[in-house]
Parts: C-alpha cells; structure tokens; sequence
C-alpha cells in the first residue's frame, strides 16, 4: 500500500526512530510501512494518522498501480 509517511516524518524532522517510539514499534516497522513491505494493521493505521492529524485516506492510498 502506497503512503506518504517518509514526507510527512521528514516535514516533521522526526527520524524513523522517533516515530516509532510515537507509535509503540520500532524503527524497522516504520522503515518497512513507510518502503510498502508492509501494511499496518487498522489500529496502527489510526495511530499513525493521530500522530500526523490526518486522515487514514490522506496518509495511505490504497490503489494498485
């Protein structure tokens, strides 16, 4: 699933580190959300968008290309 976390963190000058420590993961489980080797569960997806004040749909897009 495409996503714009790596510019919304950067916009932020939060590292991979720092979000994940946001969120209650690690830095390799942002790495891989934010490269598309993996989807977060819903829950996780509303925990990103809270950290981010967006939207689930503004930050992820769930179309195939």
């Amino acid at each position: 699933m495409k996503n714009n976390i790596r510019v919304l963190r950067a916009e932020k000058r939060w590292t991979q580190a720092d979000l994940g420590k946001m969120l209650g993961v690690s830095r390799n489980s942002v790495n891989a959300i934010e490269n598309g080797k993996y989807d977060p569960s819903l829950p996780l997806a509303f925990r990103i968008a809270r950290v981010f004040k967006k939207t689930i749909e503004e930050i992820f897009d769930d179309q195939q290309d």
